[in-house]
């Protein structure tokens, strides 16, 4: 609730419990981490701080450099054409990261491709049914985007950060997780909801109400052979 206002302390809590929650898949001391779309570098510095070697790649040079320096070592890079080899990492990570491009299945294919076999891939979203599915918008984006939007500009004084279409998109749970399901070059570790500390699991299997009760989505994938 307060990332709008006081970002570092929301992505350094978040970076912590994230790579807490890989940490328990992978020894995480010497292996290779890549960051997708990880912004202005908590989650990598954080992946660094537990011994792995962490890079980040970012496509937006503006949410490169927002802390006012950049993480050593980071590419800037879209995550739809990585500039790294098949199998180069042991984790691909991206968090908060699918509901802001427009084909997230070609985003999740290029996580599988640099991922070695029996790697993890750690993907987690904000799904457009979830009450915090418009950003800083919400909940307002039931009634629609626009007047979402015109609401925030209206109570706030600035434009929002995201607008439908151009840099948020409407990804739902339903048809993620039957595409990565589908899929013969991944396993499923895990599907459960993020930030739920209890049926975490247990929500995402019923249809409909997964789509809302969810918030967001979390996705630990292992690499097929």
């Amino acid at each position: 609730m307060r990332e709008q206002i006081d970002p570092e302390r929301c992505y350094t809590l978040l970076a912590r419990d994230s790579v807490a929650q890989v940490a328990r898949h992978i020894d995480l001391p010497g292996k290779i981490v890549v960051d997708i779309g990880g912004g202005s570098g908590h989650f990598t510095e954080e992946f660094r701080r537990r011994g792995a070697r962490s890079y980040l790649f970012e496509p937006d040079p503006r949410e490169l450099s927002a802390r006012g320096t950049v993480t050593e070592d980071a590419v800037l890079a879209d995550g739809y054409l990585l500039p790294l080899a098949d199998g180069a990492a042991d984790v691909c990570f991206s968090s908060n990261v699918l509901e802001h491009v427009a084909d997230p299945q070609t985003f999740i294919s290029e996580m599988v491709r640099v991922t070695r076999p029996g790697g993890l891939i750690y993907l987690s979203f904000t799904n457009w049914l979830s009450p915090w599915g418009g950003h800083e918008t919400a909940p307002w984006h039931y009634l629609g985007a626009d007047r979402a939007r015109d609401r925030y500009e209206r109570r706030t004084g600035r434009e929002a950060k995201h607008t439908l279409g151009e840099n948020l998109f409407p990804v739902h749970i339903g048809p993620t997780l039957r595409h990565v399901r589908g899929r013969d070059d991944v396993q499923v570790v895990t599907a459960r909801s993020r930030y739920w500390p209890f049926f975490a699991s247990t929500i995402t299997r019923v249809p409909g109400l997964r789509e809302i009760a969810t918030w967001n989505l979390l996705l630990i994938l292992r690499r097929s052979p």
